[in-house]
């Protein structure tokens, strides 16, 4: 396990940097990324894409050139990629709030570095999404509003603390919103689940 972040960019420019690369830290060009870290300024350490949307091929000796025929995304081969180099914490931009398609395709890659143990923090101009398996988090309460989905058929053990509408040791099912449009009182608020796992959307910074 590696204890420096991955940062991975997609297509979409995010309005500013909320979360910014360190020196040690892992950024990957999915696709049109490039692009998006030449306008910031960024140096990616690993390019990784089929580069239909790109246009071109880059070249260099970081360039992975995937299919343009295959069964995943870009950015979900820029996750498997930094899991199998041990990279657990993750910050990525550029898959929220473009293609309805690929935004519901990110959220369930957030789920799917939870499920490996991981955090993926998806960064949208106006969101941020996440996943917690079995596990909990602590969300500071500087926004208006936080939704909670089950990623699984069925999700028990839920309790929400510190929000206005409560929960203690409930159960969510993926095909019924429960959890949407909840609201932060004025305080910091907890969420946690014991079997399953959940997904995030809030306006607060995570």
């Amino acid at each position: 396990m590696i204890s420096q972040k991955c940062y991975i960019f997609g297509a979409l420019r995010p309005k500013e940097l909320v979360y910014k690369p360190g020196k040690d830290d892992l950024v990957i060009a999915a696709d049109r990324g490039v692009e998006v870290l030449s306008g910031l300024g960024i140096v990616p350490d690993v390019i990784i894409g089929d580069f239909d949307s790109l246009g071109y091929t880059p070249s260099g000796k970081n360039v992975q050139v995937l299919p343009v025929v295959k069964d995943d995304t870009d950015v979900g081969y820029a996750i498997k990629y930094a899991l199998l180099e041990g990279y657990t914490d993750f910050v990525i931009y550029g898959g929220i709030g473009g293609l309805i398609d690929h935004t519901y395709a990110n959220i369930q890659l957030a789920a799917y570095v939870s499920k490996h143990g991981g955090r993926a923090i998806f960064v949208g101009d106006d969101y941020y999404v996440t996943a917690i398996t079995d596990n909990s988090i602590h969300l500071k309460g500087e926004s208006k509003r936080v939704s909670v989905f089950a990623a699984d058929t069925k999700v028990s053990g839920v309790t929400v603390k510190g929000l206005k509408y409560e929960l203690e040791n409930a159960e969510l099912k993926s095909s019924f919103p429960l959890g949407v449009s909840n609201e932060f009182i004025g305080k910091d608020a907890n969420i946690s689940v014991k079997s399953g796992t959940l997904i995030i959307m809030t306006q607060t910074k995570i």
